[in-house]
């Protein structure tokens, strides 16, 4: 049977080489559907997987369907970097849609056990989440898109019409809109009339950085818990506004593969996803097999994939009272592709997609009852267990950075976790929390196991396999003070005002000086401040040594200076451009009268040392991690306000690097840059630049003996072992790897990387398997690992002795030069925030080390 259906599928790839038409028949069920909705092709001019949609095409036929159907109203929910609009559909009976509001608030009390029990589920609608192409370089699911609108909106089957009276189908035809175009503008420019179905050929071959990411190069299927980009803030806002039953997240993976759909290995789940949850995603499962069956496609499940990290679109629904349900198509990167399972056209991956979003609507109608009674059980259960816990709350808190502070408070509020301020000072396990400068968020609300997901930290597994990271401790990762609260110290501090919106700083005013101005480091935005200032032309010194003011107020290392005399500006337009800083940066900035101060250091002390403006480029380009260069992009574009220069590493060798005074090489491999671009650096940083080299990059930079650093070897397979049985080879060598967790680390706070710090003990972020000694000179490890025990996540005991005491940071000297050489990214997707500083360090204090300091 399945030879029959490959004679049959081959054939009919035959007319498509020539025809390239493929008709709606291929992908949707026969029927009559309303001649007054516009198929696709009528919209498009052309056949759904003739060509690879662009973001605007699929826009302009989800509005003229939504303009025409009283099934369909669309919102624009958000834009792209780029600008792109972000949209949702809300596709139900036109009855439905008089009353969508009422039915919304409806649906929402089976989240709240205190509504939950006077709700009447029988009358209700299910919800269902449609989301597509996450990766712009996944392009089938957007593509099914436009077909799933058509089918629901003109379809007249009694499936249909029933379907629709009893859900409520909120379709997102794309994720990732900037990534969907750029990938599909090179497909289209590089398809020929008579398909190549060559994995050589260019149009398989798309250039760096690829369509997978939106415009920083972040891969949005990772941010649905940090949630820091516009498109996942945009999408958190409907998914909490709805928290739909079913949440489907159409994907590709290797071409050579056939299709997957959820549960993935169960091993692999996360273990504060009920039980429940994994026998609803089996019991959908069998849906997708029947209708996958039925057109002959293979298909597998329970491989390869997991549920543990809740970042994801397909696992992140398992924490909110939904089904989370990944499907993974094999991958096209084009209209034509060869692989080991004969050719595969662009609208076999469509139909797969559609087939499987068509089983999602059986599934929908027929588990109604099942998936309502689950999500209301999901948090009465939760509730119970949350009453149960011996703690009652998490505190949180950082009184030196209340922009980090602030932001941590902002990323809870999109997940409705209720927040509320502290108003007492508590002390907790010798951890002090004052008030004004703490919050707390009860266990004893909705959501209580999301809060555990953010707070807590995971040390036990029950796999050493991660599909993503291990761990991702949310207060770890912005450096805050926090703990668990018991039920007296919840007693001193509950009751404290709700928050509702982000508590950012509001800087006092900034006094007049004809003096000097002085900005401590520790703020969070303080980098951004004093770019503007730089910008300005203004002359900058910063503090290498702590000192008092006439106050009292203690400045720390790291507090810059602007003085009054001998700047661009008059006094009172200083002034003036100072105080908008200040605001704009939510950074206080103080007026000095005098220079003399009561304790350590005067302002005119050789102790305060000129500041020269970065001028950073960005290595990008063949060889380097988009990702890793993405986040270092967006930190300095978005969040600093830098202007960064992103050289192509290819052309390398033609630039002239003398107009920058920082060169950044992400993780990445380096092989491919020329014996010249090599030399150029090299002479760049002899006649005084700092090359700043993170993760992979520092291998390479000892490769080219740009950087002393004494890298550790990889510990090797136990030659002393036992034999072990072949079928273990692959998850032995993959629990090996740092998959993601996070280590604790020392700084050296009189370090200029250190300044700004409030504290010398760091946690660190660790993703892979680079381990350096600490350097030879004392002065030249400003950060080292002090354990090899994890705070959170699962590291093999292979790295057990590597890890401990080894370098997180070194400084090499070369010529006039620096090289600074991270072993882990300090800037890990954007939501990392307590490390950014040791970026913006290397960036405005690399030329304050000390040369006797380095390696």
């Amino acid at each position: 049977m399945q030879k029959l259906i490959l004679v049959l599928f081959l054939c009919f790839v035959g007319e498509f080489l020539t025809a390239q038409n493929i008709p709606l028949s291929y992908y949707l069920p026969a029927g009559d559907y309303d001649p007054a909705i516009p198929t696709p092709e009528q919209v498009l001019g052309f056949s759904i997987g003739k060509w690879h949609l662009t973001h605007d095409q699929l826009l302009m036929y989800c509005r003229e369907v939504a303009g025409r159907s009283d099934r369909v109203r669309m919102e624009e929910i958000g834009r792209t970097y780029e600008d792109r609009p972000l949209v949702v559909l809300y596709i139900t009976a036109p009855e439905n849609q008089e009353r969508l509001e009422e039915i919304r608030q409806q649906h929402l009390s089976l989240s709240d056990p205190q509504l939950s029990k006077k709700a009447d589920p029988d009358r209700m609608p299910l919800v269902v989440y449609q989301g597509f192409t996450i990766h712009g370089d996944e392009p089938s699911g957007a593509n099914a898109a436009p077909l799933a609108l058509y089918y629901l909106a003109a379809s007249q089957s009694e499936e249909v019409v029933n379907l629709l009276k009893n859900t409520v189908i909120l379709l997102d035809p794309c994720f990732n809109p900037d990534g969907m175009t750029r990938f599909a503008s090179w497909v289209n420019a590089n398809k020929s009339r008579n398909l190549v179905a060559d994995p050589q050929s260019r149009e398989l071959n798309q250039p760096w950085p690829g369509g997978r990411t939106n415009h920083y190069w972040f891969d949005l299927n990772r941010d649905w818990l940090p949630a820091q980009q516009p498109e996942s803030q945009a999408r958190l806002r409907v998914f909490q506004a709805w928290k739909p039953n079913i949440l489907t997240d159409h994907h590709e993976m290797g071409p050579n593969s056939t299709f997957f759909f959820q549960p993935g290995v169960p091993e692999r789940t996360n273990p504060l996803t009920p039980a429940r949850n994994q026998e609803l995603t089996r019991e959908m499962g069998n849906y997708h097999a029947a209708a996958l069956d039925a057109i002959g496609s293979l298909y597998f499940t329970q491989e390869n994939f997991d549920d543990f990290y809740y970042g994801k679109g397909s696992t992140y629904p398992d924490l909110n009272g939904g089904i989370g349900i990944l499907f993974e198509q094999a991958g096209m990167e084009g209209h034509l592709r060869e692989t080991v399972n004969g050719p595969i056209h662009f609208s076999f991956a469509i139909r797969n997609q559609m087939t499987t979003a068509l089983s999602t609507y059986k599934a929908a109608v027929e588990m109604r009852a099942e998936l309502l009674d689950y999500q209301r059980e999901f948090y009465r259960s939760g509730m119970e267990e949350a009453r149960a816990d011996v703690r009652k709350a998490f505190i949180f808190s950082d009184p030196n950075d209340r922009a980090r502070l602030a932001a941590f408070v902002e990323l809870l509020l999109r997940h409705r976790i209720r927040v509320q301020a502290v108003a007492e000072n508590v002390e907790v396990d010798g951890k002090k929390f004052e008030a004004g400068a703490s919050y707390a968020v009860p266990l004893e609300q909705p959501q209580y196991r999301l809060i555990r997901t953010i707070f807590e930290e995971e040390k036990s597994f029950q796999d050493s396999i991660f599909y993503d990271i291990s761990a991702w401790t949310l207060p770890l990762a912005f450096q805050l003070e926090y703990a668990a609260l018991e039920k007296n110290d919840w007693k001193k501090i509950a009751g404290g005002p709700e928050i509702t919106g982000p508590p950012f700083l509001s800087p006092n005013r900034v006094e007049y000086s004809s003096y000097a101005y002085l900005m401590p480091w520790a703020e969070y935005y303080a980098p951004k401040a004093l770019n503007l200032l730089q910008q300005k032309g203004l002359h900058t010194k910063v503090a290498t040594e702590p000192f008092s003011d006439q106050q009292g107020r203690t400045f720390e290392r790291g507090t810059i200076l602007i003085p009054v005399q001998n700047q661009p500006l008059s006094a009172a337009a200083l002034h003036e451009y100072i105080q908008r800083v200040s605001g704009d940066c939510r950074t206080n900035i103080y007026a000095m009268s005098t220079g003399l101060t009561p304790e350590g250091i005067d302002l005119g002390s050789n102790s305060f040392r000129n500041l020269e403006a970065p001028k950073p480029a960005l290595l990008t380009g063949s060889g380097v991690s988009p990702s890793d260069a993405g986040e270092v992009w967006h930190l300095l574009d978005q969040r600093y306000g830098m202007f960064l220069s992103l050289l192509d590493a290819d052309d390398l060798g033609g630039f002239d690097l003398s107009k920058y005074n920082t060169l950044i090489l992400p993780d990445g491999r380096y092989n491919g840059l020329s014996g010249n671009a090599i030399q150029k650096i090299r002479q760049w940083v002899q006649n005084g630049g700092t090359l700043l080299l993170l993760e992979n990059a520092v291998k390479w930079g000892v490769d080219q003996q740009l950087a002393k650093v004494k890298i550790l070897p990889e510990p090797g397979p136990d030659s002393t072992a036992e034999r072990k049985p072949y079928a273990e080879l692959q998850d032995d060598f993959g629990a090996r790897s740092i998959r993601g967790a996070i280590f604790p680390g020392r700084l050296d706070r009189t370090h200029p990387l250190g300044y700004g710090f409030s504290s010398g003990e760091l946690p660190l972020f660790r993703n892979n398997t680079l381990f350096f000694k600490p350097a030879t000179n004392p002065y030249a490890t400003p950060l080292v690992y002090t354990s090899g025990e994890p705070l959170s996540g699962f590291r093999s005991d292979v790295h057990q002795n590597n890890l401990a005491q080894s370098a997180g940071i070194v400084v090499c000297g070369l010529g006039r030069g620096r090289v600074i050489c991270m072993a882990q990214d300090p800037n890990f997707r954007a939501f990392w925030y307590g490390t950014n500083k040791l970026m913006a360090n290397a960036l405005f204090f690399s030329g304050v080390i000390d040369g006797r300091g380095v390696e």
